[in-house]
């Protein structure tokens, strides 16, 4: 299963970024192969709307099948459970940090979105 990270850098060791829609980009891990690859959203980062969605869009595209970020507002949400894309939530720390929370169960599936949206 490839599992996108929103992140601040394009490594494992980058520091996982807080937002999904404007985040820096996100590092797609396939769990099986422990392989990744960074995916960039700078085309996301300053819109004036819909960055949410089109983050989505672009975790959609690389394969993911859950995300975990910081935040996640209401349109990103609704646009990545339409999609069939998991939402974990987790605050700081590296995307290695959050990978493992994940492999570990200790990162709970979000139920919907934690914040507004144009935040």
């Amino acid at each position: 299963m490839k599992i996108a990270v929103s992140t601040q850098g394009n490594s494992l060791d980058s520091p996982l970024d807080p937002r999904f829609g404007r985040a820096s980009g996100f590092v797609i891990v396939d769990s099986d192969t422990q392989e990744h690859t960074y995916v960039p959203n700078e085309q996301n980062m300053n819109l004036p709307q819909g960055a949410g969605i089109q983050a989505a869009q672009c975790v959609a595209n690389a394969g993911a099948k859950a995300v975990i970020t910081g935040h996640v507002g209401p349109k990103a949400y609704v646009a990545l459970d339409r999609g069939k894309i998991a939402v974990y939530l987790r605050d700081g720390g590296t995307a290695r940090e959050a990978l493992e929370a994940f492999k570990a169960g200790s990162l709970a599936q979000a139920g919907g979105p934690d914040k507004d949206g144009h935040w």
